[in-house]
């Protein structure tokens, strides 16, 4: 695989090959979510020096130009990464703090990425909440199975059309259709589910009153560490939200230390949310260009499926 190629179902072997032998610090790099988001966000792999190298397009630098997608998989250094795939890349975007170190080192201009720093927690605290910081959590859950009939369910093959029938009354409440970026990760969503068993993801469902009305997907990210990609739960169910987590961290995620729950993407009242459940650390990320480079962001593609729903929203 010496040429940049789009990432297809077909690699799924190989780029879990690489992250077994040097698992991931950032919560993108999983085969399974790389997967998932390639219809809005086009990703492409290739193989230098024995390390695997993911890129996405760039924005503000002229067509074709990629930037490297997190850190290289392997032992090669960043700057060969650059240096073998000349004028092809334009900087980094998701890099781990080693990574930035070892370029900024280089010259780069290197900077934060605070919108997209992952937040990582305790499962133990996560299935628990104990303790006074977690009280009104508690009080959210208790609310919940006091006013509704919930039961846990784990997510398999037989549970997935309802699964996609619970999504869809969700993004009809949101209204997907009309958020470019809420459509963008109905798409993702959809194509988790529709692929279930070979992407081998964890899920938990609630139930309620027979319905499923909230799930959980996640999966493994490093041998002590789950990464939980969604949650969803029907907004009209008081503290369905707290209660999906709290279950899903308890039953999905035995045997992992600590769940990584990704970014809050800048947005206040997330960021608020994902504070609220005190995480244990936080994972850096960072940027760097490449001298003479000018890009602005990642080029996010509209799936077709957002178009065909732009009016009406999901069915």
């Amino acid at each position: 695989m010496n040429s940049i190629q789009p990432l297809e179902l077909q690699h799924q072997s190989i780029i879990n090959r690489y992250l077994r032998r040097y698992p991931p610090e950032v919560s993108e790099l999983t085969f399974s979510n790389l997967f998932v988001w390639r219809k809005s966000r086009p990703t492409y792999l290739a193989l230098v020096e024995d390390s695997l190298v993911f890129m996405v397009d760039a924005s503000g630098n002229g067509p074709g130009q990629k930037v490297i997608f997190g850190n290289p998989i392997g032992d090669a250094s960043p700057i060969d990464v650059v240096q073998a795939l000349d004028g092809e890349v334009a900087g980094f975007v998701r890099i781990p703090r080693g990574t930035a170190d070892a370029l900024a080192q280089t010259g780069l201009r290197v900077e934060p990425d605070r919108n997209n720093a992952d937040y990582v927690y305790r499962v133990e605290e996560m299935a628990e909440l104990a303790g006074r910081r977690f009280h009104k959590k508690r009080n959210l859950v208790k609310q919940c199975l006091e006013t509704y009939e919930c039961t846990y369910e784990p997510i398999t093959p037989e549970r997935i059309p309802e699964c996609f029938d619970m999504h869809e009354r969700w993004c009809k409440a949101r209204q997907c259709g009309l958020d470019r970026e809420l459509c963008s990760e109905y798409v993702a969503v959809r194509e988790g589910l529709t692929h279930w068993e070979r992407l081998g993801l964890l899920g938990g469902a609630i139930r309620i009153d027979g319905q499923i009305q909230a799930f959980a997907v996640g999966e493994a990210l490093r041998p002590d560490m789950a990464v939980c990609h969604f949650e969803k739960a029907l907004h009209q169910f008081q503290g369905l939200g707290q209660l999906v987590n709290q279950w899903f961290s308890k039953y999905a995620l035995k045997g992992f230390m600590f769940v990584n729950r990704e970014q809050d993407l800048g947005i206040s009242g997330l960021r608020q949310a994902k504070k609220s459940y005190h995480p244990h650390h936080m994972v850096e990320k960072f940027r760097a260009w490449l001298p003479g480079a000018s890009f602005d962001s990642l080029s996010p593609v509209e799936p077709h499926e957002c178009a065909k729903h732009r009016e009406k929203g999901p069915e």
